[in-house]
Order: C-alpha cells, then sequence, then structure tokens
C-alpha cells in the first residue's frame, strides 16, 4: 500500500464511521416471532433489539402484547396460550419501548398451525370479568402522534338467554380541531359484522363549547392491567346517541348474533394516531365504548376511556384535562389532574411520595382524590395508623401525595409477569381560586420511591382559549389646532376575553364633528385710468364631519385589574363632509401710488354657499394612551393622544368603555 492510498484511508475513515452511524439510526428496529408447539399449547417469544437509552431516565426496559389469531391475548413477555381447535392461526406482536429514544420496533406476523386439540387439560380459563361487569376496555400503549395502539374489547352475555346485540365505538373528540385516530383495522372472531353508519340518528350540530371538562370517572383494576374509564349503566338509549354524537365526529357499529348465557368476546381494532394530533402532552383524548347486549331492549353500558396523549412512552407522567379552556365557563368547574408513575426497581417500594407543584391560581381546599392505585383509604389527619393509606399535605405551592405501607412490586423483581402491576396513579380534581387570572401554567411531579432519588415528570399544561370580547365604547374629541371644535364619537371594540397581561385589540367607531374655520384673503385689480381696485375677504367656515375612525391593530398591557397602556395605528376618514361657507367683501380704492385709500361700497360683496363632499380628508396617525377601571372586563375610562402626520397634528380623546 503507497503512502496516497493510506492517507486516503485514513481521510475516510470517519466519513464512513459517520455513514454507518447514520445508517444504523435509520434501519427499522424488528422484533422477529419464535415458537414451539406442544400439542395444542404454543409457547410464544420474540428477539428483541437493543434498546436506545434515554439520558437520565430510569432504566429501558420493553412491554408486550400478544394476539393469537384466535380471539385471546395476553400482555405478557413469553406467554403460553392453548388453542382449542385445530387450524392455522395468525400471532401478533407489539412491543413498546419505555424509556427509549427509538420508535417501537416491528414484529411481523406468524402462522401457527394446531394439528391436534386433544388436550382439554390445558385449556385456561382467565376471564377478565368480575360480578356483573359485561364491558371491559384496554389498550396496549398510550397515543403518540404518527403511532398505531390497539384497542380491546371484552364484552360478555350476562343475560340468562342468547341474545343478539350491538357495540358502538366513538372516538376523535370534536373538542380538538383535527382528527387523533384513524381505524385501520377491525379483527373479529365470533362472526361479527361491521354495519352501516347510516343506522345512528340524523346528524347533530357540533359543540361549540371548546372545554375538556369530563364528568367523573372510576378507576378500575382488572386482571392485573390498569386502565381508568367511567362506567354507567344506562337506560335512555336514544339520549346516549344523542350525547355520543354531540362529543365525537366519528364512530363504528358492530352487529353480533346468537350469543350464549355466560359467553365472552373479543374484538380488537388498530387505531393509528394521526400526524396532527395534538402534540401537548398533557392533553387528554377519549374513546367511547357502548354495549348494548339485547337489540330488543334499552339497557345498555356507557365507558369513556381517557388516554393521555404522549411523546415518548414513560410510565411516570402528569397530565390535565385542561390543556385548552373556555375561561368564561370553567370558573365553578373541576380541573382534573392525574399522576402515573411506575417502580422500576429490583423490589417492591413501600412508600410512594408525588411532589406535585400547583399554582396559587388553584383553591387547594378544594381538592378532591377521584381515584388512586395502590386502592387505599386516605390517611387520617389526627392520629397515627399502622395500614397502607395515602396521606395528603397542602403546601403553598404544592400538594404532596404520599403512600404508605403499600406493596407495589418492581418490574426487575422476580416472578413478577405482569407489568402493569408494577404501575400505579393519583387521579384529583380542583377548583380555581376565587381570583384567578387568565394565564398559562405548568405544573409537573417529583415522585420519590422509598429513599431513592426523584425521577421528575413532564410539564402538564393548563391553557385557554382566546375568546372574543366586545367592548361598546363612547367618547369625545378634542383637537387643539381647531377652533370651536367639538366631535363625539360611538364604537365596538374586539379583544381576547380578559387577557392577563399583553393583547391586541381592535377598534372602530364613527363620530360627529363640527369646527370653526376663518380664512383672509384679498384681490388687486388696476384701472385703465391707473386706480387700483383692493377686495379685503373674510371668509368664515362652518364644517360639520361624520367621520370613521379604525384602529386595525393596537397592543395593550394590563398591569393590574384596574391600570392598562396601550400604543397602535389610528386611521380616520371623513365619510361626509358639509361646509357652511360666508364669504364678505369690503373694497378699496388706492390712489396716488398707494399713499390714499378709499372705502367704495361698490365693490363690497358677501356671498353665502353649501359645499358638500364624500369620503374625504383620510388622515393617518400613531397613539398612545392610558385606561383606569376595570380594564380587564367591566367598564374603565381613558384617555388618548394622538399624533396625525397630516394637520390638524394633535387629537386628545377621552372616552368610556364597558367590555363584555
Amino acid at each position: 500500500m503507497n503512502r496516497f492510498s493510506a492517507l486516503l484511508i485514513i481521510i475516510l475513515i470517519p466519513f464512513f464511521c459517520i455513514g454507518q452511524i447514520a445508517t444504523n439510526d435509520t434501519i427499522p428496529r424488528t422484533a422477529p416471532i419464535s415458537y414451539e408447539i406442544q400439542g395444542n399449547q404454543v409457547i410464544f417469544g420474540a428477539e428483541m433489539p437493543p434498546l436506545n437509552q434515554i439520558a437520565g431516565a430510569p432504566k429501558a426496559f420493553y412491554t408486550y402484547y400478544w394476539e393469537f389469531g384466535d380471539g385471546h391475548y395476553s400482555f405478557k413477555e413469553k406467554p403460553v396460550h392453548t388453542y382449542k381447535k385445530k387450524g392455522t392461526y395468525k400471532t401478533k406482536l407489539w412491543a413498546t419501548n419505555n424509556y427509549d429514544n427509538g420508535k417501537p420496533p416491528a414484529s411481523r406476523p406468524k402462522s401457527v398451525t394446531i394439528s391436534d386439540a386433544s388436550d382439554e387439560a390445558n385449556t385456561e380459563n382467565n376471564s377478565p370479568f368480575i360480578d356483573d361487569e359485561d364491558l371491559i376496555l384496554k389498550r396496549n400503549r398510550e397515543p403518540i402522534p404518527n403511532q398505531e395502539m390497539v384497542f380491546i374489547t371484552n364484552y360478555k352475555n350476562n343475560n340468562n338467554y342468547v341474545s343478539s346485540g350491538k357495540l358502538y365505538l366513538f372516538y376523535n373528540d370534536r373538542q380538538f380541531k383535527n382528527d387523533n385516530f384513524i381505524i385501520e383495522d377491525t379483527r373479529l372472531h365470533y362472526d361479527e359484522r361491521i354495519i352501516p353508519l347510516e343506522d345512528i340518528t340524523a346528524e347533530l350540530p357540533e359543540n361549540d363549547d371548546h372545554t375538556l371538562l369530563a364528568s367523573n370517572s372510576n378507576s378500575i383494576l382488572y386482571n392485573k392491567t390498569l386502565f381508568v374509564q367511567d362506567t354507567t349503566k344506562r337506560k335512555n338509549f336514544p339520549l346516549t346517541l344523542e350525547e355520543s354524537k354531540l362529543r365525537y365526529r366519528n364512530y363504528q357499529i358492530i352487529e353480533f348474533d346468537e350469543m350464549q348465557p355466560g359467553e365472552e368476546r373479543t374484538i380488537f381494532r388498530t387505531l393509528r394516531t394521526t400526524p396532527e394530533m395534538i402534540k401537548d402532552t398533557s392533553a387528554i383524548v377519549t374513546l367511547r365504548s357502548v354495549y348494548v347486549p339485547d337489540s330488543n331492549f334499552d339497557n345498555h353500558t356507557v365507558k369513556d376511556t381517557e388516554m393521555e396523549i404522549v411523546t415518548s412512552h414513560d410510565p411516570n407522567k402528569m397530565s390535565s384535562n385542561g390543556w385548552l379552556m373556555n375561561y368564561r365557563l370553567v370558573r365553578f368547574k373541576r380541573l382534573k389532574f392525574k399522576v402515573r408513575f411506575q417502580n422500576n426497581g429490583e423490589g417492591p417500594a413501600n412508600t410512594i411520595k408525588l411532589e406535585v407543584d400547583t399554582p396559587e391560581m388553584f383553591d387547594k381546599s378544594t381538592l378532591r382524590i377521584d381515584g388512586m392505585y395502590p386502592d387505599c383509604p386516605i390517611c387520617p389527619k389526627e392520629r397515627e395508623v399502622n395500614y397502607s393509606c395515602l396521606d395528603t399535605i397542602l403546601k403553598k405551592d404544592k400538594i404532596i401525595f404520599q403512600f404508605n405501607r403499600i406493596y407495589l412490586p418492581g418490574s426487575e423483581q422476580k416472578n413478577v409477569e405482569e407489568i402493569d402491576s408494577t404501575k400505579g396513579f393519583v387521579k384529583y380534581s380542583m377548583k380555581f381560586s376565587k381570583n384567578f387570572h387568565k394565564k398559562e401554567t405548568r405544573s409537573r411531579t417529583a415522585i420519590y420511591f422509598d429513599k431513592n432519588e426523584p425521577i421528575i415528570t413532564n410539564y402538564a399544561t393548563t391553557r385557554f382559549l382566546p375568546g372574543i370580547s366586545i367592548g361598546a365604547k363612547v367618547g369625545y374629541i378634542t383637537v387643539p389646532e381647531l377652533d370651536n371644535q367639538r366631535e363625539y364619537f360611538v364604537g365596538a371594540t374586539l379583544s381576547p376575553f380578559k387577557s392577563y397581561r399583553g393583547y391586541y385589540q381592535a377598534e372602530l367607531f364613527f363620530s360627529s364633528a363640527s369646527f370653526d374655520e376663518i380664512r383672509n384673503f384679498e384681490t388687486r385689480s388696476t384701472q385703465a385710468n391707473g386706480i387700483e381696485n383692493l377686495i379685503e375677504f373674510s371668509e368664515a367656515n362652518r364644517h360639520n364631519n361624520i367621520s370613521v375612525y379604525a384602529i386595525p391593530a393596537s397592543y395593550r398591557y394590563n398591569f393590574t385589574n384596574f391600570l392598562a397602556i396601550g400604543a397602535g395605528i389610528q386611521l380616520k376618514l371623513d365619510l361626509t363632509s358639509t361646509i357652511d361657507q360666508e364669504t364678505t367683501g369690503t373694497g378699496f380704492i388706492i390712489e396716488e401710488q398707494g399713499q390714499i385709500i378709499t372705502p367704495d361700497r361698490d365693490l363690497d360683496s358677501f356671498i353665502t354657499q353649501e359645499i358638500d363632499d364624500s369620503f374625504t380628508n383620510f388622515q393617518t396617525g400613531v397613539f398612545v394612551g392610558m385606561n383606569l377601571g376595570a380594564v380587564r372586563i367591566g367598564p374603565s375610562v381613558g384617555i388618548r393622544y394622538v399624533h396625525n402626520f397630516d394637520a390638524p397634528n394633535s387629537q386628545i380623546q377621552f372616552y368610556g368603555i364597558w367590555k363584555f
């Protein structure tokens, strides 16, 4: 190898390495499925790619969701499934990467052929239903924009007779501008069928409330798999359909037949989250499921599944349903929060403390705990107890939730198979304080597992819609440069509703003005005999104008509830202009080279006329001003100085305004 070749290799090595790294980053990760058949029992597994650890986060790990192709599923890492019938089944795996920077690994479906299903001793009976439940909803992961998730619907016939009914899924909340979900695939295993959408009542008008303050929900733990949902048994089925159509833009209807008493079935849907999905990680979306077990009756079950929008699969998270609220409507409503956590240790956690940042705009005295896991009573304040309980401590800028004497297993703990059994949550709600301002808030939680260092969650934000405030405005304008001037105006303002500090405001108002103008001038002429005629004129003009003022944009800033300043651009146009003109002429004769001036009555004159004009006198200017009073909403008074670029240059406005 010559020196040139060696030098070339040395130069190219870094570029080759960079190219390799870039290429590896773009290669999709895969998790090939493997299996072992033992009669009608199959042991499944997958070869998982290395995890790409998020810096500073707890140890990365995978969670698993399997579908076995016969209507059954599992959340175990290496499930063992028993098939009841011979045949070929398509098994699917969805693995989720937690605390990992990359996308979830993809797995190709695997076909499994069962030739012997005679061994009924291995047939398991793990029913997820307890007591009189007939509808259970689960999902394999939280929604991330432009990724897919699986929504699982378990339903059961609790009647003592064979029945046929329907299942409804409502999705894409109307509170969001864009659609959040697209149903990519629906997998049915019991001869169910998707029926046309026309079966639902006629389209109803959209709800323009734009608030996400939903009703209370119960938190339920089924088969060690956590999912939170609102549960109600209802009898007015037409009302439920109308209410659901008001809340959601899209729906799917599935019809089933000949369901035996006590029979359980499962429906699987793959939902693709759209790229336009709201990317605020504190926002909450919902799916509504309605189960009608018998089409001959109106009895039905409704469950609303709440899901936090996430940007990465992080079990430790804080969320709120106040991502975008209507300020006019939230004063007496409760804002809901949820803190999720997971013990990723090698052993159980006995004490878990959640320190939640809480802005002063919330009234902590209205705190209400709406659900928790591990489920335990609230600790009494007056004494120490030796049983499991949740202690709540209110501080100036924090709320502390502390689980005492509990047992929450760790995800790395031996013999822990259900990953969801290592997760917990606290759901709580509060009202706003009496005089809260319209401003964005940010809250996050420090999570302590026993005596370990805290895990800090994302920020949960609350925001308000701008809203619209229309103001009525009346006032008086004075122009120092004009004589005997009077101008009164009336109009309206348009601005965001009750802005906290800075905001933009537009205005439009009409005025009626009058002022006097005196103009003096003279004319001279010379007769044939050399005598010069002089006429001195005095012109008195009375102006009467109807004008329109437009302020396309002004910036205003509220220092307090009672003081605000502003500045902007003002445009003015006279819609009509009437001038009552009186011209008086006095004549003189000038003789002997201007030395003798003699009045001449024959040259005197007096002329009156009315001059009408429209759309004249366009002016532009800038202004600064100040308001005192209820400047955010309600009545206030103000003064404004305007400098016009054309004469007359100065203008002072005094006005009163009432914002609604």
